[in-house]
């Protein structure tokens, strides 16, 4: 996958695909997937049609990702904006790194107002290395 598919999302453009981040050491292999994502510094990020993504995502992380995303509402933290960690609500340090980052995006609705009726929105769960899970929500370009 060339950057461009992480790129196009982030602008708003794959509304129907799954983007998910995965740390080196949060799956077995990683290496099978480099074909399907973009390295960045300390994992890889991968961009899938809806319910490819999720499928993918579940199958790399043992989570399911509606479920994961329920469970990291609870709990706001920062996401960063290029999908590839986050900043866990609980500390810094190796122990307290991203395991994987789960997003999807939404088009403006500015019939539910708030965020959505500024802009596309952006949708990331974040799983840290000491079990926090946590999430962030952003308009999309204001990053």
């Amino acid at each position: 996958m060339t950057d461009s598919k992480r790129d196009a999302f982030l602008a708003g453009e794959r509304h129907e695909d799954i983007a998910f981040y995965l740390a080196e050491d949060a799956v077995d292999d990683l290496g099978k997937l480099r074909d399907y994502g973009v390295d960045v510094p300390d994992g890889i990020v991968i961009v899938v049609d809806g319910e490819n993504g999720r499928n993918a995502f579940q199958t790399a992380t043992g989570q399911d990702p509606m479920a994961f995303a329920k469970q990291a509402m609870a709990e706001d933290g920062t996401v960063h904006a290029d999908l590839a960690g986050g900043d866990c609500p609980e500390g810094d340090g190796p122990d307290h790194a991203v395991r994987f980052v789960f997003a999807f995006s939404e088009e403006q609705n500015e019939e539910v107002g708030d965020l959505y009726a500024e802009g596309d929105v952006i949708h990331a769960y974040a799983q840290c290395e000491c079990g926090t899970a946590y999430s962030q929500k952003w308009v999309v370009g204001e990053r």
